[in-house]
């Protein structure tokens, strides 16, 4: 389920944008923003917290702890409140617009009298930002990007990690039900599809009144669309909605199957099944001429009796699935267990919210052989960093080598990848760390032909191991850039740089349709969680999914190896220790 830190952290975000729309102080604008951020990667729920463990919270005052107490006990906050009354309401829908900041829309309202998104697309149409400083074709480019994006988004459709929260605990309630045999999420959820548009739940049980009505009464339920004895469909408080199926033991398997899809997945096994002269449905396996059952227990029984393997469900697109496993060419797909360490993470060094010893005992508790810390270099300006912060972080981490369960600490950094390729540190400055990620901060509007050159240099920088976050996208958020990526992957190909599968559910970055493609060229993959807090960790999970949709195996995957063998990979002709 969502958390109370998520809410509380939408408020700040929306405060801190008010803020900035009324032209109040910066400098306060920024001190929400950051307050935000570090309520939501907060460890412990802040609903359970009392005044005094509110300002424990990186960035957060007693100012904003008191609001946040308020919001907690009433629901709102007067200040707030009064703030958003303060503001038209069409400027405040503006500002959910991506690609369009808050001084761009009170500008639009100011000179242009635009308080919703139609004006604003008729305005548009009818060149009349263009006369607008600070405005021009590329502008509107961008806001229409960005006006797609957001309706895209109020499709219905959320972000894998929300939906995985809620699912699990929807799984956790109806398992203690007694009766219940099995109980799973299926779907779009279960392929590990990047976004999801509602969420199914199947339980093997020989009654089914129990669940529907335990579904239909679960705290987070806020409404109930349907009401069967074979189906149930629920709408939650956060506005998605679940569907339950309750299904005989005995049909596990073929309900399994069916209810994960894809339908073009689904239509591909349905027509071997007609080619054998069977009939294939959420009940089993039949023949088609006597209707008699052959097989629905299991899932393998199921892709077993039609000559296939089984067949993993982040697969099951029709993407040659279904050919390759008649082949028996089928890719042992890379598990979550095969990650030794994870490359790309931040402490409050920079802009993260943990301390160094907390990201550190957090990422051994997860099992990790190693782990790499990558705290930004000084071209993010916000950050600060300086030649003297980062090597006396070496010498912490040099400290807390093997000191958790062995594990291994890698001291690296995420440097930034600048307007014509370069980066923050000179070489010989680099040659002191074990790893070097490189990303897209910035000037993400640059010609197709400047941004493509801009990663090929990066990738041609003999310091840096890995490219993070390729394409820069935030899903639903902001598109990825505009570059000729098959060129970068030929370039990752022949210098033997990496590219990251960013596991942050807004980012997903590289997408499994762009690692499909990049896997054609012989590229190496990092999997990394870009943790910016302890409770990021977790989010490789997510990565992972979108590998095994990409096809990946360990051997595809740099972070599965061990570290001899991966030290090799990332000195790259002479970087790093």
């Amino acid at each position: 389920m969502v958390r109370a830190n998520e809410e509380v952290e939408s408020l700040l975000q929306e405060y801190a944008d008010l803020i900035a729309i009324s032209g109040g102080d910066a400098f306060k604008a920024r001190a929400y923003e950051k307050a935000a951020r570090a309520v939501g990667g907060y460890h412990a729920d802040v609903s359970k917290l009392d005044a005094k463990a509110l300002r424990d919270i990186p960035s957060v005052g007693k100012s904003i702890a008191d609001k946040i107490a308020e919001y907690l006990q009433s629901g709102q906050v007067a200040t707030i409140e009064e703030t958003r009354t303060s503001i038209p309401a069409g400027v405040r829908e503006l500002i959910t617009i991506p690609m369009l900041g808050p001084k761009k829309a009170m500008v639009l309202y100011e000179e242009l009298g635009i308080s919703s998104v139609d004006q604003l697309l008729d305005a548009i149409h009818a060149e009349k930002l263009r006369d607008l400083k600070g405005f021009g074709e590329k502008t509107e480019e961008n806001i229409l990007h960005g006006i797609s994006l957001m309706q895209k988004a109020g499709g219905g459709r959320i972000l894998i990690g929300a939906a995985m929260d809620i699912a699990e605990q929807i799984v956790s309630d109806l398992s203690r039900i007694p009766g219940c045999e099995r109980c799973t999420y299926a779907g779009s959820l279960r392929r590990m599809r990047e976004t999801i548009g509602d969420i199914d739940v199947l339980v093997a049980a020989e009654r089914s009144a129990p669940f529907m009505e335990a579904l239909s009464g679960l705290p987070h339920t806020a409404e109930v669309i349907a009401h069967g004895e074979k189906k149930t469909s629920i709408r939650t408080t956060k506005g998605l909605q679940v569907d339950l199926r309750v299904l005989p033991p005995e049909s596990w398997g073929a309900g399994l199957q069916y209810f994960t899809g894809s339908k073009a997945h689904n239509i591909r096994t349905r027509e071997i099944a007609v080619r054998h002269k069977l009939k294939l449905s959420e009940y089993g396996l039949f023949h088609a001429k006597s209707g008699k059952l052959i097989t629905s227990d299991t899932e393998e029984d199921i892709y077993a009796r039609l000559g296939l393997p089984w067949i993993p469900p982040p697969l099951r697109e029709d993407r040659g699935e279904i050919a390759a496993g008649l082949r028996g060419e089928l890719p042992d797909l890379l598990a979550e267990n095969d990650i030794r360490g994870d490359l790309h993470t931040h402490t409050d060094l920079t802009d993260g919210l943990a301390p160094l010893e907390d990201m550190v005992s957090a990422a051994a508790g997860r099992g990790y052989a190693y782990y790499a810390i990558t705290d930004h270099a000084p071209n993010l300006y916000m950050q600060r960093m300086t030649e003297e912060k980062i090597l006396a972080q070496r010498e912490r981490v040099r400290e807390l080598d093997r000191k958790h369960h062995g594990m291994r600490l890698l001291h690296g950094t995420e440097l930034n990848i600048g307007p014509d390729g370069e980066v923050d540190w000179p070489g010989d400055f680099l040659e002191g760390f074990d790893l070097c990620v490189a990303s897209v901060h910035s000037h993400f509007n640059q010609s197709r032909q400047a941004l493509t050159r801009r990663l090929v240099r990066a990738c041609e920088n003999p310091y840096v191991a890995v490219i993070g976050h390729p394409t820069t996208r935030r899903i639903g958020k902001r598109p990825g850039i505009d570059a000729d990526f098959d060129a970068v992957f030929e370039a990752c190909a022949r210098t033997g740089t990496a590219l990251e599968i960013n596991a942050h559910p807004e980012r997903l970055d590289l997408c499994d349709e762009d690692i499909l493609r990049a896997k054609r060229y012989g590229v190496k993959f990092a999997v990394n969680s870009d943790a910016h807090s302890t409770t990021h960790l977790p989010y490789m999970r997510y990565g992972v999914g979108t590998a095994q949709r990409g096809w990946l195996t360990k051997d595809d995957v740099i972070n599965t190896w061990p570290l001899t063998k991966l030290r090799r990979f990332l000195r790259k002709g002479g970087a790093g220790a």
